[in-house]
């Protein structure tokens, strides 16, 4: 994790940050994917965790070769547009690391309602009973709003930057390009 390459979504009156982000993030996705990468690992640098908020930023961090080779695949057509491409720079020797991770919650209490009606035969009724609204849990992270390429169902993505720390930890990325060991480069 030597490079890094910035993408700042350009301000629009017509098209809000956080949209134009999502469809970033779901090309980035679908392109990690198709190249089967486990070594290029995102973040945000402008996040604000107390809004909470991914900001228009979404950075991409990796070898020199495997960001080259991830650039070369047009995976931004579409959106260049709404975007601005940094140059794939390399990464300061002041950074520090840190861990970017997905954070899953416990599904909606609807969810796991139908989910277990379906098992055990339960009635909408004993469901409810069961199963009370107090079970879900609401996470205050920023997120990305995605669409299941297999389903079409649409989902969030929560993603938490874990505190910085002065040594990187190896590890592989999926193909969100997040990590829930290996740590990114952060300034």
């Amino acid at each position: 994790m030597d490079h890094y390459i910035d993408i700042r979504v350009r301000p629009d009156p017509e098209l809000a940050t956080p949209h134009v982000l999502n469809a970033l993030a779901g090309k980035l996705h679908l392109a990690l994917a198709g190249l089967k990468s486990e070594h290029i690992g995102i973040s945000f640098p402008r996040f604000r965790a107390d809004r909470p908020t991914l900001g228009d930023t979404l950075r991409l961090h990796g070898d020199r070769q495997s960001l080259e080779q991830l650039m070369t695949r047009q995976w931004l057509a579409g959106i260049n547009d709404h975007v601005r491409l940094g140059e794939l720079l390399p990464v300061p020797a002041t950074a520090k690391y840190r861990v970017v991770v997905r954070k899953q919650t416990c599904s909606s209490a609807e969810r796991i309602r139908r989910r277990q009606m379906k098992r055990h035969g339960w009635t909408d009724e004993e469901a409810k009973q069961r199963i009370p609204d107090s079970i879900e849990k609401r996470l205050s992270l920023p997120f990305l709003n995605l669409r299941s390429q297999s389903t079409g169902q649409p989902y969030r993505l929560f993603i938490d930057h874990l505190p910085c720390q002065d040594t990187p930890a190896p590890g592989v990325f999926n193909t969100y390009g997040l990590s829930a060991a290996a740590t990114v480069p952060w300034f």
